[in-house]
């Protein structure tokens, strides 16, 4: 599958259909997002079953905002509609394997309670 591009519009409907999505934040002057680029999509060739897309952080400020993007790149993981993952920094191939692997392992019901729990703490 080739690379989605994530916009404020499409954002809702592609982490909606989908169930495992990588996102990488960057920006076309940030040189460590030029590098990590050809590892992003040499990933992603491998991991058909997976959707993998990039956020434009230059034209898609609003969405870079609601993520509190920082620094870029940044890869976040969706699992379910709940981020499992971010980071930021360019990751070499081995390390993007390892948590791509770490994140097909996770417990989603797990995941969601811990969520829940967390959601609950700060409520109360």
């Amino acid at each position: 599958m080739s690379t989605v591009e994530l916009t404020k519009d499409n954002f809702d409907q592609v982490v909606s259909d989908n169930d495992f999505i990588l996102i990488d934040f960057w920006a076309s002057w940030c040189g460590p997002c030029r590098q990590f680029a050809p590892v992003f999509e040499s990933v992603s060739e491998r991991h058909e079953d997976l959707v993998f897309a990039k956020v434009d952080t230059e034209a898609q400020q609003e969405l870079a905002a609601a993520f509190e993007i920082r620094s870029i790149p940044t890869l976040m993981i969706v699992r379910d509609r709940v981020a499992v993952f971010a980071q930021p920094g360019a990751l070499p191939e081995a390390a993007l394997e390892d948590v791509i692997g770490q994140a097909r392992k996770l417990d989603m019901d797990e995941v969601r309670k811990s969520v829940e729990d967390a959601s609950a703490k700060e409520a109360g």
